[in-house]
């Protein structure tokens, strides 16, 4: 599980959720590990078993109504006891004006405290959908992560066998690339991954013998695309009658690829000269679309010839 620390939280969203750094100045380091953002409601009134740590907790106008309605010395407690159970971050939301008390528990345990003028229920959706992201479990592969098609496909084969050329290719075809040589996926959901390009990267594409490509400025901003599910795999195989297998011409079979434990289609194409590899690739995303609609090429046609040898059986005297 990937991890992002409080301050970087409140760098990537403080424009969006109208939030301001208030109190706990020194606890940008904190990290946090999980992307459930809670009410700590229970844990105000002593139940602290249902707060975790290492998440964000938003205080709301039921949670500010509550200890407005005690007295001074049962709110500082109430707060002190919230602050004892080793907080990543605490929001007030919905433009609450925060309590001296409250100010002065995140300074002395060193917790963040953001206020923000968002209702408390919109502010946890957007930190809710941030977080999934950003401490989603993660790997690097090494491949051209293109769109075909609306699909995400990621291209993968032996250094120098012509990914690039082809994702080049693609391109000019209208299609859109993601990233070139190394991709970042993440996983989430159970059954999504999700493809980024890693910063360093992004819009630039290698092709031997051109040198280094700025995709946008070549080809516009539609070419390229930041975020991208994968949808499937496409290994670029050499064709080499020597060494390969001979090729199964009527496979019926769909092959997978585990990425971060999600099973991902993956369809395996020879390369050889005089084959138009763009042109496969754009029908194998069409032909992956019908298979998954259940329109499959070479089983209808199995079922055609089972027909037409039955129909040629001798009849029995």
């Amino acid at each position: 599980m990937a991890q992002i620390n409080v301050a970087e939280l409140f760098k990537q969203t403080r424009r969006k959720l109208k939030m301001q750094w208030v109190a706990g100045l020194d606890g940008g380091s904190n990290t946090l590990t999980s992307e459930t953002v809670t009410k700590p409601s229970l844990a105000l009134i002593g139940h602290l078993n249902f707060v975790h740590p290492n998440r964000v907790q938003v205080l709301g106008c039921a949670e500010m109504d509550y200890l407005r309605s005690l007295k001074a010395s049962e709110a500082a407690s109430a707060i002190e006891n919230l602050f004892s159970t080793d907080l990543a971050v605490v929001i007030v939301a919905n433009g609450e004006t925060v309590p001296n008390s409250l100010l002065d528990a995140a300074n002395s345990h060193r917790t963040p405290l953001f206020t923000s003028t968002l209702r408390s229920p919109m502010l946890m959706d957007i930190l809710n959908h941030y977080l999934a992201h950003a401490v989603a479990e993660s790997i690097s592969l090494h491949g051209v992560f293109m769109e075909v098609q609306g699909f995400g496909a990621l291209i993968k084969g032996e250094a120098a066998i012509g990914k690039s050329e082809l994702a080049l290719e693609l391109i000019s075809r209208g299609h859109r690339i993601i990233a070139d040589d190394v991709v970042d996926f993440y996983r989430i959901s159970p059954e999504r991954v999700e493809g980024r390009c890693p910063p360093l990267l992004q819009d630039f594409l290698e092709v031997r013998g051109l040198g280094v490509l700025n995709i946008r400025a070549l080809f516009g901003d539609n070419a390229v695309k930041p975020t991208k599910p994968l949808d499937l795999i496409i290994q670029l195989e050499m064709a080499n009658q020597n060494t390969m297998p001979a090729l199964d011409r009527l496979n019926t079979s769909v092959q997978h690829e585990e990425v971060l434990g999600v099973k991902i289609a993956k369809i395996k194409i020879p390369v050889a000269a005089g084959r138009n590899i763009a042109v496969l690739v754009e029908v194998a995303i069409r032909n992956h679309v019908l298979l998954l609609r259940g329109i499959n090429a070479t089983k209808q046609l199995m079922q055609r010839q089972q027909r037409e040898m039955k129909k040629n059986l001798p009849s029995e005297p």
